[in-house]
């Protein structure tokens, strides 16, 4: 824009003590300091490129048709927004801790600010002008009285340039309004996942807290069976079962657990039962010698041996073969818990146990794991997990 005189008024002055209050203000209100001045930084100095590049252009192609300077010089224009920075930063600040909430307080606010912004353009422009002192040439440069100044072309300017840094600062809020909110976008999409987590383990939990009372109660109801007529073995159930609460209460602390300690907390379940069913129960296990370390979710078997025990021994008085294999098919692992029954038994059974086991592997796994239960022929019953080979410990299992 043209120079003015000396003699106008020149405006912001004093203000240090604000921007420092402004800016303390900003980061207690909980604004993010650092990005947000990098982000201001960054457009002030393009502004500033972009308002040079502009000018220098312009005054070249005016000069070769009317000699003269009708733009300030560059380093004119450089002062100019290094006085003006300052100013932008504060009115920036200031409009993030205002917010636009409630809009009767804040709207009024945020224009004011950026007016005020705005009209320091031409003041700035004066004392960059007087610092460098460049006069010589200027087609306005004598010097006028207020009334002269008024009736001139020089108002006109000044609001021309308040227009031209009024929709600059309305591009600099927005830039920094925008990245507010995609920060806030961000905090939120990191609370969710953290709540999400949450709710995750604490699902986790309440499926494995069911396990306990339920096992609990099946095994009591099978030492109760054996009392009245055989104390000794009731006995020695009584100290077996005591070990399969520690190691119950152990794995229900956790979420996974080394395949082998699945398989022996297996095994323990189904010698009590094999004690009370001695004539109907045969058991035919892994070997846990030849186990992988490997690692599943925590009691993820318990509820498909139960499931075999309960209805392989329901509706007939012959007996009952119970397999528990374990393969390794690529990347996965396959667990098969594969009970007899009664022929011609009602298929359909998914009783607490097996909803179970679902949940929890769509909750861990979600789509790589596959769980089924369904009659392989007349006599036999196949209950399958298929899941990730998990070779990591908890912590990068969890992960």
């Amino acid at each position: 824009m043209n120079a003015v005189t000396s003699s106008r008024p020149i405006l912001g002055s004093g203000h240090g003590g604000s921007l420092a209050d402004g800016l303390r203000d900003s980061m207690s209100a909980g604004v993010r300091f650092w990005p947000l001045l990098a982000i201001l930084t960054t457009f002030w100095v393009y502004v500033t490129l972009s308002n040079v590049l502009y000018a220098t252009s312009m005054q070249a192609s005016l000069a070769s048709m009317n000699p003269g300077h009708y733009f300030a010089p560059w380093d004119q224009r450089v002062l100019q927004h290094v006085f003006l920075y300052p100013f932008l930063l504060l009115c920036a600040f200031g409009s993030v801790r205002v917010g636009w909430t409630p809009m009767w307080r804040a709207v009024p606010l945020q224009i004011a600010m950026g007016l005020a912004f705005s009209f320091l353009a031409s003041p700035a422009m004066v004392l960059s002008e007087l610092l460098i002192g460049n006069f010589d040439g200027w087609a306005h440069s004598e010097h006028m009285t207020w009334s002269e100044f008024l009736k001139g072309p020089d108002p006109a300017m000044w609001l021309a340039a308040a227009t031209n840094f009024e929709l600059t600062y309305g591009f600099g809020l927005a830039l920094i309004t925008g990245f507010g909110i995609y920060q806030r976008y961000r905090d939120s999409q990191l609370r969710s996942a953290a709540l999400e987590r949450a709710l995750t383990s604490a699902h986790l939990a309440a499926l494995r807290m069911q396990l306990s009372p339920h096992t609990l109660f099946n095994l009591l109801h099978t030492i109760r069976g054996q009392i009245g007529w055989d104390p000794g073995a009731a006995q020695s159930m009584v100290v077996q079962l005591g070990d399969l609460l520690r190691r119950l209460l152990t794995a229900g602390e956790r979420e996974f657990s080394l395949l082998a300690d699945e398989l022996r907390f297996c095994r323990l379940y189904l010698e009590l039962q094999q004690k009370r069913f001695a004539d109907r129960l045969t058991i035919w296990m892994a070997d846990l010698d030849g186990i992988p370390s490997l690692w599943v979710p925590s009691l993820i078997l318990q509820p498909l041996i139960e499931n075999a025990v309960v209805h392989g021994l329901a509706g007939h008085s012959g007996g009952v073969e119970i397999r528990v294999e374990v393969t390794v098919c690529g990347e996965n692992l396959v667990l098969r818990v594969i009970n007899t029954m009664a022929p011609n038994a009602v298929a359909g059974r998914d009783g607490i146990g097996l909803r179970n086991v679902r949940e929890r592997l769509q909750v861990q796994f979600g789509a790589r794991a596959t769980f089924s239960a369904a009659a392989a022929d007349a006599t036999n019953w196949i209950a399958e997990v298929r899941m990730p080979l998990l070779r990591d410990g908890p912590e990068l299992v969890a992960a």
